[in-house]
């Protein structure tokens, strides 16, 4: 064999041994993390209730000062600032629906 071929065995060989090394190096099982007694999955607290008391309410409700404050909380939770606890407010009371005669022009 000549110079130039025992060259590109080389290198050939040197990129199969890369590319077992990679292979081993991806499918190598992750150490097993140890178990907590922590509960995964965190407890809804006062903004989350909150959240979906007006996410319920009709878009007559959309204008609540206490659901703007509640959202502007989630956003400002969203974008990383640390989240303030909100104070408990009772649900602000709604109008009844009634149903006014409305005088229709035609």
């Amino acid at each position: 064999m000549e110079r130039p071929d025992i060259l590109r065995a080389g290198a050939m060989i040197i990129v199969f041994v890369i590319f077992l090394a990679a292979l081993h190096v991806i499918h190598r099982r992750p150490a097993e993390r140890p178990v907590s007694d922590v509960p995964s999955v965190s407890a809804p607290d006062d903004l989350s209730a909150e959240l979906l008391r007006c996410a319920e309410l009709g878009p007559q409700d959309a204008e609540d000062p206490h659901c703007q404050a509640v959202w502007k909380e989630n956003r400002a939770r969203f974008f990383g600032r640390p989240a303030r606890p909100l104070l408990p407010q009772a649900a602000p009371a709604t109008l009844p629906m009634t149903s006014a005669p409305q005088g229709g022009r035609s």
